[in-house]
């Protein structure tokens, strides 16, 4: 279960996946099951685009509407004979919420008659094995796969299959469905499936096809990488005069539909998704009549893309009006014009533009200004602690690409120049490392702690440390040195025992020589007597001086 959720989640764009949370939640508060079904499913497992989001839940799904409209979802048609929606939900993602329901059909033609159902019941009454999939996305079956009829192993075998024998004659639509999928994929019909098509034609099932069927199908050429292979194959077949009998290929705009997908991946690349759909069916329908355009669009049912597609011209000639005036006097004016334009007009706006300024500088837009934004030196700016980090970075890198763009720094050094200013206070220092150790210990006794009492060893005698603060009270002329008994030689050197004995040379006492006068030899070791507040004395005697080892 896991793993089909891992890869809904990496295919789907992260519009896509804000989408779902957000119906999702929707169908939580209405108390509500929700499962990702159809097209979404079979492109997920294929590899293919996801294009747009079928949801079915198990309730009515109409009463989901006005959740889904306060979080900012655009609702093209709302259908109360089939409970559904088909929605624009923010981040301009397609999708369709419709309640499970099961579908008996009297007789062809004629509507079926439709029942709440299971998502099972549900998906029984679908047209093709690929497209009756569904995924779990509630709490305790999250990810739970639902293929009663094997739809994997169809689209691991890349056939197109019905479900039942009186498919077509149920639905005819699915005959032009069943085309649209395999100019699509580049499928085949399975076997029976192809047998069951050829005898639909024979038998003239199309006949039977309702009008709501017509204006869907009309409807999803807008939404195809190829509409115009699309739209030649229903030709061969003869499906193109069931949508409208005066429609041919003679009556598109190939070029222009050829320049629109071209520029459209240009501008993919560059980081924008325009919708299309507008602009496919104005450039399908170019040489067709005002009746004819004006039946195509009573047929389509989402209401949206209606719109859109009316005021796709208006719209495109404001923006060139407003792209030859003050408005975009200069380049960076122009820049921003164009960027905060909607993307679909200045898709349309680059194909169908007839003067050649307003042409030139969505050129520009695409191509030569977009290189000047190399130019931005971001090696010295983080140098100059100008770094995404601070707040206004956004604005300061922005500031500096439009004077680029108006060759207002004409230099690298002009430009340091500018940015120097702006360049944010360096941080604080970091505070000094704790120290540790004997250095510590120093610092402690520097700063007045008090001393470090260093712990007697094993052995040796404990120091006294009130005659040491008697001592350090009262001055005394030379330093005693303690020397335990344990460490005295037997038979030391004399001057040793002197030092010892706080009678060494005035340099060791700490008192200076007079100028002029020698030093006074060492008094004799015997007559030097121990400090009474010496916690220890010599018990070994000096030797004489005038005395020889081994006597």
């Amino acid at each position: 279960m896991a793993d089909y959720i891992y890869t809904l989640e990496t295919r789907l764009s992260p519009d896509q996946q804000k989408a779902v949370a957000l119906v999702l939640d929707a169908a939580k508060a209405a108390g509500m099951n929700l499962y990702l079904t159809g097209g979404a499913i079979r492109d997920m497992i294929t590899g293919f685009p996801i294009r747009d989001l079928d949801f079915a839940v198990q309730g009515n799904a109409l009463k989901l509407q006005k959740d889904l409209e306060r979080a900012g979802s655009v609702v093209g048609d709302a259908d109360d004979e089939t409970r559904s929606l088909l929605l624009t939900l923010p981040g301009g993602v397609r999708a369709e919420v419709a309640m499970a329901r099961s579908e008996k059909y009297d007789k062809p033609g004629k509507a079926p008659q439709m029942a709440p159902a299971t998502i099972i019941e549900d998906l029984r009454r679908r047209d093709f094995t690929v497209n009756a999939m569904a995924l779990s996305l509630n709490e305790g079956s999250r990810g739970l796969l639902m293929d009663p009829f094997n739809g994997a192993a169809d689209i691991e075998a890349k056939v197109i299959r019905v479900l039942h024998n009186y498919a077509f004659l149920e639905d005819p639509s699915r005959m032009i469905r069943a085309t649209r999928f395999t100019t699509r994929f580049h499928w085949p019909l399975e076997e029976r499936t192809q047998a069951r098509y050829e005898s639909g034609k024979e038998n003239n099932y199309i006949e039977y096809i309702r009008s709501s069927s017509i204006g869907y199908e009309i409807e999803q050429l807008a939404y195809e990488d190829d509409p115009l292979s699309i739209l030649k194959a229903y030709e061969r077949e003869g499906w193109l005069k069931v949508l409208n009998p005066r429609w041919s290929t003679a009556k598109v705009d190939a070029g222009g539909l050829s320049a629109l997908m071209k520029t459209r991946q240009q501008m993919n690349e560059l980081g924008y998704t325009p919708d299309v759909a507008p602009a496919v069916l104005y450039f399908l329908t170019d040489r067709m009549g005002d009746k004819d355009i004006g039946d195509l669009r009573r047929a389509i049912p989402r209401k949206d893309l209606v719109e859109a597609w009316k005021d796709l011209e208006d719209n495109a000639q404001s923006l060139a009006k407003r792209l030859t005036g003050k408005e975009a006097a200069t380049p960076s004016r122009t820049w921003q014009l164009l960027s905060s334009a909607r993307p679909e007009m200045v898709l349309f706006l680059a194909i169908t533009a007839r003067n050649q300024a307003v042409a030139q500088k969505i050129k520009n837009f695409f191509t030569k200004w977009r290189q000047v934004q190399q130019k931005i030196p971001l090696p010295e700016m983080t140098e100059l602690r100008i770094t995404p980090e601070i707040p206004n970075y956004s604005k300061i890198a922005n500031d500096v690409f439009l004077l680029l763009l108006d060759g207002k720094l004409r230099s690298r050094t002009e430009t340091l120049r500018y940015l120097k200013p702006l360049s944010p206070p360096p941080p604080p220092p970091p505070p000094p490392p704790a120290r540790r150790g004997r250095a510590a210990k120093a610092a402690a006794a520097a700063a007045g702690v008090g001393p470090a009492v260093p712990v007697a060893k094993a052995g040796a005698k404990k120091s006294v440390a009130p005659a040491k603060a008697a001592v350090a009270e009262k001055p005394i002329a030379a330093e005693k040195t303690v020397v335990p008994e344990k460490t005295i030689s037997p038979s030391p050197a004399p001057a040793k025992l002197a030092v010892a004995a706080g009678v060494g040379k005035p340099s060791e006492r700490g008192s200076a020589k007079k100028p002029g006068k020698p030093a006074k030899p060492p008094k004799p070791a015997a007559k030097t007597k121990t400090s009474p507040k010496s916690p220890a004395k010599s018990k070994t005697k000096p030797k004489a001086k005038g005395k020889k080892k081994g006597r």
